[in-house]
């Protein structure tokens, strides 16, 4: 008795080398991008946004959260700035015995804006002594930064970046961020809660070998409230 041929999906093969082409071409056309952020004073900026504008459809290697928690503890947000892709939820938790709000809106002069474009304000009950915290959940969809606020302790900040570009990062204590960006010609821009007059975004192009920038902000950040 003769075997069964082998089970064939038409096309199968052409469709699979093509995919496997297309994957080879978009890991081997990623570039090791790293971008310094400075202050005004030329001194390394934590928590800056940097994003890397390209008309490339490659997918990025390391994608953006699309999901992110958030606490509030000691009167602070912690992370005091997320880095999230559009549609991402944000979890919110209070840590503190009291309550708190979160309060949202586009970050800029106008803070907490009560117009449209993403603004909210939810409440969240103190944490009982012994049983993990309230929470509250949001969700980012529109671009751009989003100021973080407490409607009953206003020295509470935080902020929410939504980068419409995949290729994003946030920069670490040395003031640096880490990428892997397509290659081709690009636009790099950053953004920090303390910038709050956009700087000029720097031309760049890459694919010749890992690259560097740095950026330099017109202020020198105020220190973070330990």
């Amino acid at each position: 008795m003769r075997n069964p041929p082998p089970f064939r999906v038409p096309g199968m093969r052409g469709s699979f080398v093509a995919f496997a082409s297309a994957l080879l071409c978009t890991l081997c056309a990623a570039t090791p991008l790293q971008v310094g952020v400075l202050d005004k004073d030329g001194q390394p900026v934590v928590d800056a946004v940097v994003v890397v504008i390209t008309a490339s459809k490659a997918a990025p290697s390391r994608p953006l959260p699309k999901e992110v928690t958030i606490s509030q503890e000691k009167m602070r947000f912690v992370p005091a700035v997320s880095l999230v892709a559009p549609g991402a939820k944000a979890h919110f938790v209070n840590n503190d015995p009291w309550d708190h709000h979160v309060r949202a809106s586009a970050a800029g002069v106008a803070q907490f804006d009560a117009g449209p474009g993403g603004s909210f304000e939810l409440m969240i009950s103190g944490k009982p002594e012994g049983k993990p915290g309230k929470t509250a959940d949001a969700i980012f969809d529109k671009p751009g930064a989003v100021l973080l606020g407490c409607h009953l302790h206003n020295s509470m900040r935080g902020h929410v970046y939504v980068s419409d570009s995949p290729w994003a990062a946030l920069t670490g204590p040395d003031g640096l961020a880490m990428l892997d960006a397509p290659d081709g010609a690009a636009s790099i821009k950053v953004w920090h809660a303390d910038q709050l007059i956009d700087i000029a975004p720097l031309q760049v192009m890459l694919g010749d070998g890992p690259a560097k920038a740095t950026l330099q902000l017109n202020v020198v950040p105020r220190r973070k409230r330990i």
